[in-house]
């Protein structure tokens, strides 16, 4: 069966050492044409993408189907070693393969046709602007990445370690690492610190935990050779996630006792809760998520399983000094590990 051929009248470009080709295309033409590689996870030159955000891309379904299309272009990267991209006199031409389209930024907009179009055959009929590449490097890859996103709207300035291995230095690194994520549990709705965090230069009554006890606690873990990456939790989403999963597990057991959002009586909310909390994560919550594999919530609860006797809150240490302190909200996330281990009785021998 002959393979079908697809040509467009094209705008050739060159960005840098790059070459570029901009032109549109339904979108049911490229949805069977285009894959995702995600870096960290696919071993492909021009893997630069982040896993799949499911509310973000029902969201975009809906723009969809509400009749809206794209105005941006989607940056794209032919990956096809076999089947070379032909342009001649301003027409490129290309053979139709399904996973042959690498998307270098789009991806969430792509799944959301993907989806919009199996509920509305029309949507496959609308016309989308992409612009094509051709066999980049990774590098070349995340220069895009970081260019387009870095101009358009802010993404973590430490992802730079993340595509291309490299940092300026393990201080500088752990900064911009912490503070990227000390603004995504700031400003991510699922988040258990979400429009809690202080940042330098906010209004007075603006937020409850400061951004440098943020940085202090967690400097030493997201170095390079840091606590995370021991556990081989590395990239910037997986240790977001993790920190965000930790304190939603805790937090879990403090709003059925309706504390979490009491800034007078949630410790976690001050410097030394959670630089507490946060020892209990690297010295042993870790490992025991480490042997079961997972980072979720549902597992950080099974490991911690607080009790309403057991909460502590801030009347109970606001008159201890702050090493005390953080100490004993360690002691009590520990003491809860402790006791959720079987009595003797129900081990099998």
């Amino acid at each position: 069966m002959a393979i079908k051929k697809l040509s467009y009248q094209c705008l050739e470009t060159v960005f840098g050492d790059i070459p570029a080709f901009t032109f549109s295309m339904k979108v049911k033409e490229l949805i069977p044409m285009y894959y995702v590689a995600v870096r960290g996870r696919d071993n492909e030159e021009g893997a630069v993408q982040r896993v799949l955000n499911s509310r973000r891309i029902t969201s975009i379904k809906k723009y969809v189907l509400d009749g809206n299309i794209f105005f941006s272009s989607f940056i794209l990267n032919w990956t096809n070693s076999d089947k070379k991209i032909k342009v001649k006199d301003g027409i490129i031409s290309f053979d139709f393969i399904p996973a042959s389209i690498q998307v270098i930024d789009g991806q969430h907009r792509l799944a959301g046709l993907e989806e919009a179009m199996q509920e509305d055959s029309k949507v496959g009929e609308m016309d989308i602007l992409v612009t094509l590449c051709e066999s980049l490097t990774t590098q070349q890859a995340a220069k895009i990445f970081l260019n387009i996103n870095t101009e358009q709207k802010p993404v973590p300035k430490s992802l730079i370690y993340d595509l291309f291995g490299e940092l300026e230095d393990d201080e500088t690194h752990a900064i911009n690492r912490i503070t990227d994520i000390a603004r995504e549990l700031n400003d991510l709705e699922i988040s258990p610190f979400y429009k809690l965090i202080k940042f330098p230069g906010s209004p007075r009554g603006v937020g409850s935990i400061e951004l440098s006890t943020i940085v202090q606690s967690l400097k030493e873990h997201v170095k390079p050779a840091g606590t995370f990456a021991k556990y081989n939790v590395r990239t910037y989403d997986n240790q977001r996630n993790l920190i965000i999963n930790f304190f939603n597990g805790i937090k879990y057991y403090y709003d059925k006792e309706n504390i979490w959002n009491s800034k007078a009586k949630n410790p976690f909310v001050k410097a030394a809760g959670f630089a507490g909390a946060i020892d209990f994560l690297t010295e042993k919550l870790l490992s025991q998520c480490v042997e079961r594999k997972s980072f979720t919530v549902d597992t950080i609860k099974s490991v911690i399983s607080l009790e309403k006797s057991t909460l502590i809150t801030w009347d109970e240490l606001k008159n201890h000094d702050g090493k005390t302190a953080r100490k004993r909200v360690k002691e009590l996330l520990e003491e809860n590990v402790l006791s959720s281990l079987p009595s003797q009785d129900e081990y099998e021998f």
